[in-house]
């Protein structure tokens, strides 16, 4: 089975990044009729994926793709799963993604820039088409950052506005530290299930639930869902995404980016779900992220705004479900995930066309659009009445399903009943405020004249509209084959659902939708009185945290520039001695802590030629420290590297001596020349205090190395590299000097490196002295006071 497949779902996930290639190029030859070419690709992706339907309906596990070797050693595969979970959100993904994809081509009609459009949304379409199917929990990490990236490309694509730029950062920062935290959480679940492919993990049962690292876990799984899926207190990024072209939204809000989070957390809830922490966190905040959400979309004028706030808390509600671990409330999860992608998507491309074709989509400029839009006025409606749960579309199941998981009577089973009865009258309110207000009442002038969209426009809403509907009518196969396979992933174990239209039960949970529709309409008719309301706290839920990342972003700002200024001052005898204060404590620190100092050598015989030796270095290392200019202290410093080069000499190794001459000797003049550029005549001008300083760090680094060599050379020689040179050099490089063949063939790149180094820093200090003057660091590249160089050389002359 894996086999049959695999190769046809790896060429599907790839389309849409090919078209996303091609996008821009066919919109040039084709204008804008491309979309109807287009929507041909996500199409064939949906036609393609029904296939699956009846395997994984009937087989009861998931379908394993052929996996693609990335990094074995790792764990790490291009893994692919499909069971009842990922199988309905990938169908709705593709499916939603044709009819938007038509939709765009009348929306942004006439867009210059509307080839660069489809190319970000066949990116975001295959990013979380990936997120869905993918196996490997690497493979799920990366689709998910590309979500959060392309999602920023589509936020922020109207770029030219300071809003739009503010929302996609926004959106890219909270998303994208949650994908942080999903990302430690992963390799947590990796370590702790000894496996990084998911579908494996699903069988192990209790192995991460019995973890000591359980909580941090689920903590660090849960900051990565909660940041996608904007639960309180993230939820501020997905209101503002609201500055994204009406296309973006609809499919954002219906079937992507927003849905990834719930769809980890139903992926997770087999192996963590079902304990007391979860048990807790999930309802608590799903709840205050449902009732906050809802009271939030009653306050808004624009639509868009109310249905964004209201996805916020229909994702609530969904975490509030999930989080129960009850079998019921999953199910109707499961239904409400479904119905919600359906209205919702529709929802968002109605509020789209109002606003393309009345020119406002403020609710109280807004007014008898009727007769105007009768097509975009009954698919509202329909969306409406799925949205509020009423007979006979398929929100009434979900509702329905929800209250039957949520009844109980503990205290925390009324408390999550209460938030729901209260969320779904508000989002019923709601619903019916979109779907009404801008239509009925007298016909108000609007900013343009009103009319009915073209069938780009329409087909989406009025198709999506419908489906819901259908999906009642056609209730076996929905729930048989496509939900029921869902529910049962998510929970575990094979459970029970019966869709239709005659799935009507007058029970405990009907009466509570009976109430939620009586409240529902009172929320619909007190909407005016609540819109002017002085609600703090649950305004302050809902926009205090968009506020807190303002001052946040501004504190982190602030910090970074103080911490810049205060690393890089622009003073090089900071960073020098900076870097040699690291260097000595690297050599000595680890050396005392460990108690790996070296033994004291006991100092041997040497003959007058060897005392002659260390004399002169001596006599330079003098020179050096009493000299009174500059060139005196290069030419001293000669000395060391001159004695050294003796030592070489007298100890066999003439070829390292001569090296070491020509080298000491190039360094002498070459420093000699580019101070002579500078200024050689200038004295030492550094106070007693500093000059200590420098001495001790000089004395530190210099008792560091010294103590590192000691303890090298007093540890048994490992001849092992040493024989291979010997043994190969002449037999593999062809050549007799050993130093030689080391230099040029076993370390030729190495040697090849150094060599660029030395020729870059060589240009690099060429450029600087270029031009420069006898009368200091003055030169006539630097005599531009704007430039700011000032301020940066400031500590260079002091140092001189």
């Amino acid at each position: 089975m894996a086999l049959e497949f695999g190769g046809g779902l790896n060429l599907a996930l790839a389309t849409p990044f090919a078209a996303a290639v091609v996008a821009p190029y066919l919109k040039r030859l084709m204008g804008h009729n491309v979309a109807w070419l287009l929507a041909l690709m996500p199409a064939g992706i949906f036609v393609y994926l029904c296939q699956f339907i009846g395997t994984v309906a009937t087989s009861g596990h998931g379908v394993h793709i052929t996996p693609l070797e990335w990094l074995p050693q790792y764990g790490i595969q291009y893994s692919l799963f499909v069971d009842g979970l990922s199988l309905v959100f990938a169908l709705l993904i593709s499916g939603i993604g044709t009819l938007i994809i038509l939709y765009s081509g009348g929306y942004m009609k006439g867009h210059a820039d509307q080839g660069r459009f489809f190319s970000f949304m066949f990116l975001f379409m295959g990013s979380m088409i990936g997120v869905v199917l993918a196996d490997n929990l690497m493979t799920l990490f990366i689709y998910w950052e590309l979500t959060s990236i392309t999602s920023f490309l589509l936020i922020g694509f109207n770029h030219k506005e300071e809003r739009s730029r503010r929302a996609a950062l926004q959106a890219l920062i909270v998303t994208g530290g949650g994908g942080l935290a999903l990302l430690a959480g992963l390799l947590m679940m990796y370590q702790a299930g000894g496996t990084m492919e998911m579908s494996e993990l699903l069988t192990r049962g209790d192995v991460l639930r019995d973890n000591g690292h359980y909580g941090a876990m689920l903590l660090l799984i849960l900051g990565g869902a909660f940041t996608k899926s904007a639960q309180f207190p993230f939820h501020y990024w997905l209101r503002n995404a609201m500055e994204a072209p009406t296309p973006v939204s609809a499919y954002l809000h219906s079937a992507t980016m927003v849905k990834a989070g719930v769809y980890l957390l139903m992926r997770v809830h087999p192996v963590m779900g079902d304990t007391t922490l979860w048990m807790t966190i999930l309802p608590i905040f799903g709840a205050i992220t449902l009732i906050m959400g809802t009271w939030m979309s009653l306050r808004q004028t624009d639509l868009k705004l109310t249905l964004a706030y209201t996805t916020i808390a229909s994702l609530g509600l969904l975490v509030m479900l999930v989080g129960t671990s009850n079998e019921t409330a999953i199910t109707g999860a499961v239904v409400y995930l479904f119905a919600h992608a359906l209205f919702k998507g529709g929802f968002f491309m109605i509020v789209g066309t109002i606003d393309h074709e009345a020119g406002t989509r403020d609710v109280t400029r807004l007014g008898g659009l009727r007769n105007a839009m009768p097509v975009s006025f009954y698919a509202a409606v329909a969306c409406a009445l799925s949205m509020g749960g009423i007979w006979p579309f398929i929100g009434f199941i979900a509702k329905e399903e929800m209250y039957l998981g949520l009844l109980g009577t503990n205290l925390p089973a009324l408390l999550l009943t209460l938030a729901a009865v209260l969320g779904n009258a508000m989002m019923f309110g709601a619903a019916f405020v979109v779907a009404l207000k801008p239509f009925l009442g007298e016909e108000v002038h609007t900013p343009k004249h009103a009319h009915e969209g073209p069938v780009l426009l329409v087909a989406g809403p009025v198709t999506l509209a419908s489906l819901g509907l259908l999906a009642m009518l056609f209730g076996d196969f929905v729930g048989a084959e496509l939900l029921r396979p869902m529910a049962n992933a998510v929970h575990g174990h094979h459970g029970h659902l019966q869709i239709g239209i005659g799935a009507v039960h007058v029970n405990f949970a009907f009466m509570l939708s009976l109430i939620t529709i009586a409240l529902g309409v009172g929320f619909y008719f007190r909407y005016e009185a609540i819109r002017s309301t002085r609600g703090v706290l649950i305004r302050t839920l809902g926009e205090g945290p968009d506020s807190f990342f303002d001052i946040f972003i501004a504190g982190l700002v602030r910090f970074s520039a103080r911490t810049m200024r205060l690393l890089q001052s622009g003073n090089m005898e900071v960073y020098l001695a900076a870097t040699f204060a690291t260097i000595a404590l690297a050599l000595i620190v680890p050396m005392i802590v460990f108690d790996e100092l070296p033994d004291w050598p006991q100092f041997p015989d040497l003959y007058i030629y060897e005392w002659s030796t260390l004399g002169l270095a001596v006599v330079g290392l003098y020179a050096l420290i009493v000299a009174k200019t500059r060139l005196t202290a290069i030419v001293s410093l000669g000395i060391q590297g001159f004695a050294v080069a003796l030592i070489f000499l007298l100890f066999g190794a003439p070829d390292l001596s001569f090296t070491q001459f020509m080298v000491e000797t190039l360094a002498v003049v070459i420093i000699a020349l580019i101070m002579n550029r500078l200024s050689l005549k200038e004295h030492d001008k550094r106070p007693p205090q500093q000059v200590m300083v420098d001495a001790s760090l000089s004395i530190l680094v210099g008792l560091g190395f010294c103590l590192l060599l000691m303890s090298v050379t007093q540890g048994a020689f490992d001849r092992h590299l040493s024989d291979f040179f010997t043994d190969y050099s002449r037999v593999i490089a062809h050549g007799r000097n050993i130093v030689n063949v080391i230099i040029v063939d076993f370390r030729g790149f190495d040697t090849l490196g150094e060599i660029a180094v030395v020729t870059i820093t060589a240009l690099c200090v060429h450029t600087l002295t270029l031009g420069t003057g006898r009368s200091g660091l003055k030169s006539k590249f630097f005599k531009n006071k704007s430039s700011g160089f000032d301020e940066a050389t400031s500590g260079q002359k002091g140092a001189e």
